[in-house]
């Protein structure tokens, strides 16, 4: 592969000045690539062939192991130049021109288009002149030449309006993507890794790693370059973001010593020799091969291809892994099935989208429908008159003056569809979105994905994390149990006998991760900082309580000196340090919950310093008087104790862990309190209004999580809510094999508050049960708080995830929608309230809209049809159209939320658009609107005294008579306009209208925009000046309108038992069945999609992409070139598969989503952006510690899921987008990505 990427790199590194360096380094940049290809056990062969050992390659180049690199800015700059800085060049974004031509695909606006080129063309279309007195009356003078000259106008305005629509939103979707790239390159900016240089520990922006550094790693971490292992402790790391193994590998200094960039670390600690950055780091190589492809000859290919198959079959007999190959191994239709399912993105449209897509196509096939009667009644009209009632025959010389009477025909019929289509439902939505969004940033909300702000006014569950979202996660102990004492604050130093402290000072030292410190506070007076993870800080804050001093101890026993370390996992539920006594002997600390670690102590601390005997009764007693009394005041118990392993009984077997953490002796228990934030009972109440039931899952002790539920108001005093431990929830939804019922989780969770000692599976299950639950017939819509990586697939799983942005891991916000930027349950309350507003504006756009629309379609058509021509020409009605649409959006979409819409009931899935009391109002203003212009139309001229303007000759100049129909009708909307920012049958229909200065500014703009067409728009509009009594009468007439809204809010909406809803989610039965099996999964279905069968198309897809990332991952196993892989395709077909191995690896795009992701994963550490989750969901998998007591873990079993077997499938879209099936997975999470707002 060397030489092959060497020439698209060519460019990166600084070609000129490398031959002068390389020299300076016992390496040069082709070997150590070469170096980070092989995988394992080559990988160590190669080292100690060509370096003897690890320390060898650091002395190669030129680096300690121990001090780092000397950190002077020349020989840093020369790393840089020799082997490239830590930094992958970013995708370019999408032109201004690429977003409108995007925006330009929509559907309503096409069919916009075509009119007004048809109608464009026709208007200079000149028939030759006819004798009219043969071809029948009424086709005397079709035009005359000022009406044919503006004839082009209507055309053009129609051409304009969709101008304006497409830049409105390309300009949206381009300062949107702007916007996200900022925020992207700040979050780039502030993302540091921890460097060991010139013997200090240094944390530096990932982009200035260089190679020869010394980078210790830690769990949680993300690792932003390749590198080789120089020392660790229990480290596991997840490649599948490379390998599309979804195993997590071991590594050893013995067994696998090599590390690559974009892989998770799971467990453990470590340090590591940087050997490889930027675009010569692997996630790199496959970045430029994805962005440069196919440039190299046929030869080198062929060459690759037959390598590729050696590997390939090597690697079969090696492991007999020949399965893995395979995308369509187990039996053909299940897998089929698993395929197509999985190929399906995560979110379908959203809950709104879905109804509005439904909406706008079935107001665009009535309004076809009327334009088509439209015209077939007037082309009827015509013939019956001109043929039949004057009996003329059809003469050759008249063709030309019939066709252009159909053609007159024709337009007047695009223009009622024109007016029918709701081109302005997409801009509102997309305005009340982008309003909203912008809004929510001051509110502490940052949304990643648009709809997320929007279904969360629908939620109807929050499944919140404790620690940190209702707490403020700032952890201190405040009650021991040190020396059979129970002290309910922090003891003295002197009440604690020596050997105890001592052993409780290093323990604690040595026992919490060194990542973990108490630093100095920032302000003078202020608390002292907390960094790394609180509970060890509470822990270290104990000793400094204590009068004492972690970091001597931790100077003294550097992290190398550790013996082994066994990091807390969500599993163990503790951590333990070992460390070797000089004689030979081992001492190991741990630390973990108190009532799992107190099963594994046999002595107790006494207050002498003795060590006596601690029987199950003595534990029982303790739990009673010292862990329940804690646990009740609402603090964290954490269990500390100690082993020894003496030097005669040789070294233990470290890897049988449960004969390790056994036989402790118990130093004591602490009490570490986590206060409620001051503002989360108020928001919880206010939840509960809205009827938003919110549930406490976390990781604690049962009581110490009724504690705080308690003062949070989640339980109220005398409520018969449940409480459960996670081990309790298990056993009840499971049926006897261990699966989990659907049945059993919908007994207990509408009565389930708090969820303790919960495992990531738990948090999972209960939120996939609530989202599949049909006991209640509202389908019920979940929000998720989460931090931690474990809590990666519930946030997955649910319709709005929320992370925390300040103690949110890089996992948790990749796979969150809104990120809450100040960690605060109040701030989801915000959300809510935002996302109902979005809701209210759509239909409160929607009952104007309709209004319009339906009362000038109307006007159209019978007008059209009794006077053969339209008394509100095609430009009036584009000005009633775009401007209306346009700034009635704007102004209706902007209108700020109120308190009073946390008061109501969430509106739920299938709640329609448009409720009874909209339809109430839409067709009581309807009614008005056609009896005042009908009115006009008709009387009008006696009314006024003034000409009829309706049989006028059609060379007329344009009439008072129909301007008047045209003003009093645009002042009606604009009085209905005011009308309709009430949805809800409210009578005050100006409350806070001036809290919404957009509103005001744009009614009034409108209607000077209004006199002005009136009074000098002249022939293009057909307008003549009126006079101001006129004027007065248009206003009084469309002030009506307030007064007669003020009536029909009088009649009650259940009398009206005919009225209907419109605009409803999808109910199941409108579908065919065996559409219904291909959709099994989705959550909403997507109506405009489901013509195309998308079924089938999905898996012939599905298959073909299969094919090309097997290409890709057989490639990348095997070391040679992806360009092989990716350039057997021909053209056009190779640059989608490349799109799409891309996509798999950056982010799994939903077909919906396009735009919302600006594709800006510039650097190495974007590299996976969505890390794999996995929850498994069968046969017992999870090694137990303590076999004694299997009680403690849940039992989970593991669905062997067809799809995982291959190692292609982790570079599918699917796994990055769904939580899934994993075999031989560990229900731990990824860590990962960084935040990239999609």
């Amino acid at each position: 592969m060397g030489d092959m990427a060497n020439n698209s790199y060519s460019g990166v590194k600084n070609s000129v000045a490398e031959p002068n360096h390389e020299g300076e380094f016992g390496c040069s940049l082709k070997e150590l690539r070469g170096l980070m290809e092989l995988r394992g056990t080559e990988g160590i062969r190669k080292i100690q062939e060509t370096y003897a050992d690890v320390n060898g390659l650091c002395s190669r180049l030129k680096t300690s192991p121990v001090d780092g690199l000397s950190g002077q800015p020349a020989d840093l700059e020369k790393r840089t130049i020799v082997f490239g800085q830590n930094f992958i060049p970013p995708k370019k974004p999408k032109t201004f021109l690429q977003l409108v031509w995007e925006a330009l695909q929509d559907v309503t606006l096409i069919i916009l288009e075509v009119a007004a080129i048809v109608s464009l063309g026709l208007s200079f279309y000149r028939p030759p002149e006819a004798d009219s007195t043969n071809c029948g009356e009424g086709t005397g003078g079709v035009e005359d030449e000022g009406e044919s000259e503006a004839g082009w106008i209507e055309g053009a305005a129609i051409l304009l309006s969709v101008i304006c629509v497409v830049l409105v939103t390309a300009f949206n979707d381009w300062s949107k993507e702007k916007q996200f790239r900022g925020l992207q390159s700040r979050i780039e900016q502030e993302q540091k890794f921890t460097v060991v240089r010139g013997g200090q520990v240094i944390q530096i922006p990932v982009a200035e790693i260089v190679v020869g550094d010394i980078a210790q790693i830690k769990y949680g971490d993300l690792l932003p370059a390749d590198g080789v292992l120089i020392q660790g402790n229990d480290l596991k790391i997840d490649e599948s973001s490379l390998t599309g193994e979804s195993d997590h590998v071991k590594k050893t200094l013995e067994k696998d010593p090599m590390l690559l960039s974009g892989t998770h670390v799971m467990e453990g600690s470590g340090k590591m020799l940087v050997t490889a950055v930027g675009v010569n780091s692997q996630t790199g190589i496959i970045f430029t091969l994805l962005g440069a492809g196919g440039e190299d000859d046929e030869d080198e290919e062929k060459e690759e291809k037959k390598k590729e198959k050696e590997r390939k079959k090597e690697k079969k007999t090696q492991d007999g892994a020949a399965m893995e190959m395979q995308p369509l191994n187990s039996d053909e239709g299940a897998d089929a099935e698993e395929k197509r399912k999985a190929n399906l993105p995560k979110k379908e449209k959203s809950v709104l989208q879905g109804k509005l897509t439904k909406l706008a196509v079935q107001i665009g096939k009535a309004g076809l429908v009327m334009s088509a009667i439209t015209v077939i009644i007037l082309v009827v009209l015509f013939i019956v008159n001109t043929f039949w009632v004057q009996g003329l025959a059809w003469e050759k010389s008249c063709t030309p003056i019939y066709i252009q009477f159909f053609v007159k025909f024709f337009i007047i019929g695009v223009t009622v569809l024109v007016v029918a289509v709701p081109e302005g439902l997409p801009l509102a939505v997309t305005i009340s979105l982008a309003y909203s969004v912008k809004k929510m940033m001051k509110d502490n909300n940052l949304v990643r994905h648009l709809d997320a702000c929007e279904t969360m006014g629908n939620a109807t569950a929050i499944c919140s994390d404790k620690t940190g979202t209702l707490t403020m996660n700032r952890m201190t102990v405040v009650q021991a149990y040190i020396a059979d004492k129970h002290y309910r604050r922090v003891p003295e130093p002197e009440v604690i006998p020596g050997s105890i402290m001592d052993l409780l000072v290093l323990g604690i030292s040595v026992n919490c991760a060194y990542t973990t410190k108490i630093m100095s506070p920032e302000k003078e007076g202020g608390l002292p900082r907390q960094v790394g993870n609180k509970t060890e800080c509470a822990l270290l804050g104990f000793v400094l309580d204590l009068k004492k001093d972690y970091q001597p101890i931790r100077n003294e026993i550097p992290e190398e000196k550790l013996y082994k370390v066994y990091t807390f996992n969500s599993v163990r539920k503790s951590m333990s340090t070992v460390l070797k006594n000089p004689d030979g002997s081992f001492r190991m600390f741990s630390k973990g919950a108190s009532e799992i670690l107190l099963k594994k102590c046999y002595k107790i601390l006494t207050a002498t310093g003795e060590a006596k005997v601690f029987r199950p009764r003595d534990r029982d007693d303790m739990v009673k008087k010292v862990i329940e009394p804690m646990a009740s005041e609402g603090l964290r118990t954490i269990c500390l104790a100690y082993r020894d392993f003496p030097a005669s009984d040789g070294e233990p077997d470290w890897e049988n862990e449960s004969d390790i953490l056994t036989s402790l002796t118990c130093l004591c228990v602490v009490g570490i309190e986590d206060p409620v934030r001051p503002e989360v009972p108020d928001a919880i109440r206010k939840c509960q209004r809205a009827g938003i039931t919110v549930r406490m899952v976390t990781g604690d002790n049962i009581n110490t999580a009724r504690a705080i539920a308690t003062k949070c108001g989640i339980l109220q005093p005398g409520d018969d809510f449940l409480c459960l431990e996670g081990k309790e929830f298990n056993r009840r939804i499971r049926n006897e094999k261990g699966e989990i019922e659907q049945e059993r989780i919908d007994k207990i969770w509408p009565k389930l508050r708090v969820l303790a000692r919960s495992s990531p599976t738990d948090k999972h299950t209960l939120v996939k049960g609530i989202i599949d639950s049909t006991v209640i017939e509202q389908r019920q819509v979940v929000a998720v708080t989460g931090d931690g990586t474990n809590d990666g697939p519930a946030l997955k799983k649910a319709d709005v995830g929320f992370a925390m942005g300040i103690a949110g891991t890089d996992v948790a916000k990749e796979a969150s929608d809104i990120i809450l930027t100040d960690d605060n349950f109040s701030s989801i309350v915000k959300a809510v309230m935002w996302g109902r507003n979005v809701y209210d504006s759509i239909s409160k756009f929607l009952q104007f809209q309709l209004t319009v629309n339906i009362v000038a379609v109307i006007v159209a058509f019978t007008g059209a049809c009794i006077t053969q021509d339209s008394p509100l020409k095609a430009v009036q009605m584009l000005w009633v159209n775009l401007i209306m649409d346009t700034f009635a959006s704007l102004a209706l979409a902007t209108e700020p939320p109120t308190e009073s819409l946390l008061l109501r009931k969430p509106y739920g899935r299938n709640k329609p658009l448009i409720s009874r009391t909209m339809m109430k109002n839409i067709l009581g203003h309807g009614v008005y609107q056609l009896t005042i212009i009908f009115t006009l139309l008709f009387a009008g001229e006696r009314m006024f005294d003034i000409d009829s303007g309706r049989n006028a000759p059609l060379h007329a100049p344009p009439s008072e008579h129909y301007t008047i129909v045209f003003n009093t009708f645009v002042m009606m909307q604009l009085f209905n306009e005011i009308n309709a920012r009430k949805i809800h049958g409210e009578r005050n229909v100006f409350d806070g209208i001036f809290n919404n200065m957009i509103f005001c500014s744009i009614v009034f703009g409108t209607f000077v925009i209004q006199i002005v067409i009136v009074q000098f728009g002249g022939k293009p509009f057909s307008c003549v000046g009126l006079s101001i009594e006129q004027w007065l009468w248009c206003v009084f007439l469309g002030f009506g309108c307030l007064l007669w809204g003020q009536v029909i809010s009088s009649i009650p909406t259940s009398r009206l038992k005919f009225l209907k809803t419109a605009g409803h989610g999808t109910q199941k039965e409108e579908i065919p069945d065996e559409e219904l099996e291909d959709m099994e999964d989705l959550d909403e279905i997507d109506h405009a999609e489901r013509e195309l069968r998308r079924g089938q198309i999905l898996w012939f897809r599905g298959l073909n992409r299969i094919q090309t990332q097997m290409d890709v991952v057989s490639a990348f196993q095997s070391g040679t070139s992806f360009q092989g892989a990716l350039r057997r395709h021909p053209s056009s077909a190779s640059q989608q598969h490349d799109i799409r191995v891309v996509n798999a690896f950056r982010s799994s795009l939903s077909p919906y989503e396009g735009l919302e992701k600006p594709e800006s994963r510039s650097s190495i550490h974007n590299f996976m952006t969505h890390p794999e989750f996995r929850i498994e969901d069968s046969e017992p998998h999870i090694p137990l510690i303590d076999d004694t007591d299997p009680g403690d873990v849940p039992l989970i079993r593991l669905r062997p899921s067809t799809l995982c077997t291959t190692p292609t499938s982790c570079f599918t879209e699917t796994c990055a987008r769904r939580t899934h099936a994993c075999e031989g997975a560990e229900p731990s999470v990824i860590l990962g990505a960084q935040l990239v707002l999609d």
